[in-house]
């Protein structure tokens, strides 16, 4: 029972405190969310590198499909999605700070 009355007393403290909590969720996010964009970028310049080690005649059947199609659309979203979560990042840091 006591934990339960500790778990509670922090919960409230974290709606009612300064933000901290939001704070910190925010920046696990956003540490989150980087962590998966680094990593899909990683991944895409190994496909990248690996499609220059094909023969020229391989290099344009691999990109005229429409999985090679649907890989760069996935790139150029994932250039968007990197810049939001910089807005988002700053948007909650502006957020804790009032």
């Amino acid at each position: 029972m006591a934990d339960k009355i500790g778990i509670m007393t922090e919960a409230q403290a974290n709606t009612t405190g300064t933000g901290g909590a939001d704070s910190d969720q925010s920046e696990l996010a956003h540490s989150i969310i980087e962590s998966l964009l680094d990593h899909t970028r990683v991944v895409s310049d190994l496909i990248a590198l690996m499609a220059q080690a094909l023969d020229q005649d391989t290099t344009r059947a691999l990109t005229q499909t429409p999985q090679w199609q649907a890989y760069l659309e996935s790139r150029r979203k994932l250039e968007r999605t990197r810049e939001d979560v910089d807005k988002f990042a700053k948007m909650m840091k502006q957020g804790g700070e009032d």
